[in-house]
């Protein structure tokens, strides 16, 4: 059976997937892999169109390509039914629909002015914390299922981002300078290079009154331990992706949580966190949420918050 092939057209057929996802997910994912012909027309092996059917099927239920297509086969199988109803019950409750649709909209029309004039207008009338948690979260989220689907170019997501940070960099700017504690360092580690999260939840931490100091993405884990030390800070906050490989982050965190001192705390969070399990003394923030409740317990004094590897210790 897998001596068949199909050509691309027939994949189409097929699988209900366009000619030019097929090609963005080759050269994205590496899936599907298609051979050639004598005239160099890519022929596509059974065993691929099968698995990019049962993908397609796996995405119309509401499963995201990026993850799929790091699965084998047989796990793809394995996967649950996800209800349409319930994602659109999900979405409707944490996006505002119609404000983040056209600002979608006006990403993929490439009208960069408008798209930065809708922005500012939300900003204006929900203020930057909840034009943080109710516009910027959601959109980014959308942007990244977008992005992976084939729905956004590249450089349509590199546009959004750009003018995104413009408008969250010039909202920080205009915030009292805070003179409490704590201290918070935000930054990420080498090779992960998006500073959207990062500026987010500065916006978040400025806004509770919070000293941030932003350096910026792809920090040497050694010159993050530095940075603590000359600025005195009492918390280092790193933000990964979900583009970051999940594999890395556990060596990462545990060998910046063995150079800081022990009464500097460790939080790590992002869409790369939500499957990684931290090291010991390391604060997971699956959430913007989980960011704000854990600077309210530091803040107020609890121990738990606190608390360094040293202090928790491990069992001997």
């Amino acid at each position: 059976m897998n001596k068949i092939s199909f050509t691309i057209t027939s994949v189409e057929k097929e699988t209900g997937l366009s000619k030019d996802i097929l090609r963005m997910w080759e050269r994205r994912y590496g899936f599907p892999s298609p051979g050639r012909d004598a005239a160099g027309n890519r022929l596509y092996p059974a065993d691929q169109v099968e698995r990019l059917r049962l993908i397609k099927r796996l995405i119309d239920q509401g499963h995201r390509p990026g993850r799929l297509m790091a699965m084998s086969p047989e796990a793809l199988q394995e996967l649950p039914v996800r209800h349409l109803q319930g994602a659109t019950a999900h979405d409707a409750a944490t996006d505002d629909a119609r404000e983040i649709g056209d600002c979608l909209a006006l990403i993929k029309d490439h009208d960069a002015a408008a798209f930065q004039q809708s922005l500012q207008q939300n900003l204006v009338r929900q203020g930057l914390g909840r034009f943080v948690m109710d516009t910027v979260a959601p959109l980014t989220r959308r942007v990244g299922e977008a992005w992976e689907d084939g729905r956004f170019a590249v450089f349509e997501e590199h546009l959004f981002t750009e003018l995104t940070k413009r408008v969250l960099r010039q909202a920080i700017a205009s915030l009292p300078t805070a003179t409490s504690r704590p201290r918070i360092l935000l930054t990420s580690v080498p090779d992960e290079p998006h500073v959207l999260g990062l500026l987010m939840v500065e916006a978040l931490f400025a806004l509770e009154g919070a000293q941030c100091v932003p350096l910026g993405p792809q920090m040497p884990l050694l010159d993050i331990a530095q940075g603590a030390a000359a600025h005195r800070a009492d918390i280092v906050a790193l933000s990964f992706s979900s583009a970051f490989p999940a594999r890395r982050i556990p060596p990462a965190l545990f060998q910046l949580r063995e150079l800081l001192p022990a009464d500097v705390a460790l939080w790590a969070g992002g869409e790369g966190m939500q499957h990684v399990a931290p090291p010991d003394g390391v604060t997971r923030l699956l959430s913007l949420k989980d960011g704000l409740s854990a600077l309210g317990l530091w803040t107020t004094g609890d121990s738990s918050a606190k608390k360094s590897p040293a202090q928790t210790g491990r069992a001997t």
